[in-house]
């Protein structure tokens, strides 16, 4: 008596992308409810079993889904945004800010939805996911039937979703226990990356993973300036310094890894950690080339990922699998280096373990889930086929096969495709509706790209300086009378500081930008070496805001922002036309005369070569107070010795472009 079953794929290529590769021509595939129940020769199933609907594949190849292994799919939305950037640029004078200006609940759905059409139509029935408000998203993916691993973006900086990293963590929480459990979605959490995390963090989102035994999702050493970062505040590498937090006691799924050497592809293969790596985008963003062959030989689970649609720029999981085989043999000028068969078993069966998955998915199996693809190997640009080599049916899947070429999908025994076309998702309003979400997107960028300060702003942690400053400059020519008059009994100093400032002005073709300073204060110790180091950035504008009796000014700074990112990023973001150095040695005294406080500044600018100048300063809110303490600063002119010096007006860079 023959079983009864609800399918039966027969007349197909079977490639059941086991641990042997083990194929069947002419093969056949029995479902049950969710699950593959039987896999092998036609003959020998047609005999067993008698099914709800018989599929004939027409000799067409019946495999598993592909498993996209790192991707962050709502960027569907952004991507062709900003394009042949460096990451840095890219990420956080970009992404970041178009991102907290728009994503939303909304916004996370219907970028999913639109990923998912375009996953489903490349074969990939799994995927794994990083982003902000994870429930959306992961609500999205199961309405559209797909199998994903969901992971709740962790930062230190606000989120879109959490105003803090607090916040984050709260929402994974209940996002976890919401989701724990369900048959297609395994809720995760994602602590970003080392550099976008803090020690802290990582070890909060190890404890979670842990107490609810889901995966943890981060980005490691994707570039070698993340690595060289790493190196210089922390002495040591990335997988050592999280190593040391903690983070394999979870279970990993690291991204990229494109920077990493023999030692830590052992402590990552000993953690049971995943990778996915991710060829398309680290090309496209020049990251590097990732040793695939070295942890694939070394015994680590490496799966294939598209990375985000916004630096891809798309989820095409064939030409991912073709390029991951062409740059592992460019990179090690070896040909034999992932074959075709290797490739594809990193996107199937590799992948899914490298997402803690292969209990469930990644090949076909009795028992795995039904997550099934059927591709059609006739068109042209796929003819004719060889049978001589068994190997042939991968070589024609990775090197000739396109996306296209897809016709059925099947997650966890249920239809999401059927001869091209999609039943659980309407392209149409798809597109409508990215379309409209374009043109807003287009206004925000393009009114932020006409100001300086928009640009600033929308870097995150830039804060307006209300407060005025009463200032005189002079030109000293004997600084050693400064710092011994500073010492007389009418001043009372505070406190009293050491600086080399390294200072970049960048100016703009509109002159109405005002200018933008970077500034870089390493703070010199009694014994002449940096104790520390501090950045920031100040917008200028160009003119005083007045002048208070004999040539003290009354300025303020615009905008400050701390300058978290390189002075190369901001030159790459800010693209001024000019740029200016100017490098000094700064002693500065804070103190009290009669009462009222006072900045000393005595600077030696040294690059360009300009002399000694001396900076009295005091805050100020009114113009009455502005007055007095402008009367203040000329009697302490008198007193430092220095009442008969040149004023000067100009600030340094008005000097230099005067």
């Amino acid at each position: 008596m023959t079983q009864k079953i609800d399918t039966l794929f027969i007349n197909a290529i079977v490639l059941t992308m086991d641990e042997k590769l083990t194929q069947y021509d002419p093969g056949a595939v029995a479902v049950k409810g969710d699950s593959i129940v039987a896999v092998g020769n036609e003959i020998d199933l047609k005999k067993e079993y008698s099914a709800n609907e018989t599929i004939d594949c027409g000799g067409k190849i019946l495999m598993p889904g592909l498993v996209n292994a790192h991707t962050h799919v709502p960027m569907t939305l952004i991507r062709g945004l900003a394009d042949d950037l460096r990451l840095d640029v890219w990420l956080m004078g970009y992404m970041l800010p178009v991102e907290r200006q728009f994503v939303s609940p909304e916004f996370v759905r219907l970028g999913t939805l639109i990923a998912c059409a375009e996953q489903i139509r490349s074969g990939v029935t799994t995927f794994n996911d990083m982003y902000y408000f994870e429930d959306d998203i992961a609500q999205a993916t199961a309405d559209a039937g797909m199998r994903a691993v969901c992971g709740e973006s962790i930062m230190k900086y606000p989120a879109p979703d959490a105003p803090s990293y607090d916040d984050s963590l709260a929402y994974a929480r209940e996002f976890i226990k919401k989701w724990k459990g369900h048959p297609l979605i395994v809720p995760a959490i994602a602590p970003h990356a080392p550099y976008s995390t803090n020690p802290e963090i990582i070890r909060a989102c190890v404890d979670l993973a842990k107490e609810f035994d889901v995966p943890l999702h981060i980005h490691i050493s994707e570039t070698a300036f993340e690595v060289e970062n790493m190196r210089k505040e922390q002495g040591m590498p990335v997988i050592p310094y999280v190593k040391k937090l903690g983070l394999f006691e979870a279970k990993v799924i690291a991204a990229h890894c494109v920077h990493i050497d023999t030692g830590e592809i052992r402590t990552l293969q000993h953690a049971n950690a995943g990778v996915s790596h991710n060829p398309s985008s680290n090309l496209k963003l020049a990251s590097g080339f990732a040793p695939v062959q070295k942890m694939l030989a070394d015994g680590l689970n490496v799966g294939i990922g598209t990375d985000g649609p916004a630096s891809n720029n798309d989820l095409d999981m064939f030409e991912e699998v073709r390029l991951a085989s062409f740059v592992a043999k460019a990179a090690t000028n070896d040909p034999t280096v992932l074959p075709a068969a290797t490739a594809l078993t990193m996107a199937t069966r590799l992948g899914a373990k490298a997402l803690h998955l292969g209990h469930l998915t990644g090949s076909l199996e009795v028992g795995k889930r039904a997550d099934m693809i059927l591709v059609d190997t006739n068109p042209l640009h796929n003819t004719p086929r060889f049978k001589r080599d068994p190997l042939n049916a991968y070589a024609q899947l990775v090197y000739a096969s396109k996306s296209t070429d897809v016709t059925d999908v099947m997650v966890n025994g249920k239809w999401l495709m059927r001869d091209h076309n999609l039943l659980t998702l309407n392209e149409t309003e798809l597109i409508a509706q990215a379309r409209e979400l374009a043109t807003k997107i287009d206004a925000f960028l393009t009114e932020r790209e006409q100001s300086v300060l928009s640009k600033l702003i929308a870097l995150g942690g830039s804060m307006e300086e209300e407060s005025f400053e009463v200032q005189i400059k002079v030109k000293v020519e004997e600084p050693s009378l400064v710092i011994q008059n500073v010492k007389r009994p009418e001043i009372e100093i505070n406190a009293y500081k050491h600086y080399r400032q390294f200072d970049e002005y960048f100016l703009f073709d509109d002159p109405n930008q005002g200018r933008l300073r970077y500034r870089e204060d390493s703070l010199i110790n009694e014994k002449g070496a940096i104790a520390s180091v501090r950045s920031r950035l100040t917008l200028l504008g160009v003119k005083r805001e007045g002048e208070v009796g004999h040539d003290v000014l009354l300025s303020r700074s615009r905008f400050l922002a701390p300058a978290t990112q390189s002075l190369r990023f901001y030159r790459e973001y800010f693209k001024p036309k000019t740029e200016i150095p100017v490098e000094k040695n700064r002693l500065r005294w804070h103190i009290k005369y009669k009462n009222t406080e006072f900045f000393i500044n005595l600077d030696e600018v040294k690059q360009p070569a300009m002399g000694t100048f001396l900076e009295v300063k005091s805050r100020t809110w009114s113009r009455k107070d502005a007055d007095l303490k402008a009367d203040l600063v000329r009697e302490l002119l008198d007193m430092l010795g220095v009442g008969n010096a040149e004023t000067v007006t100009q600030d340094y860079i008005e000097i230099l472009t005067a």
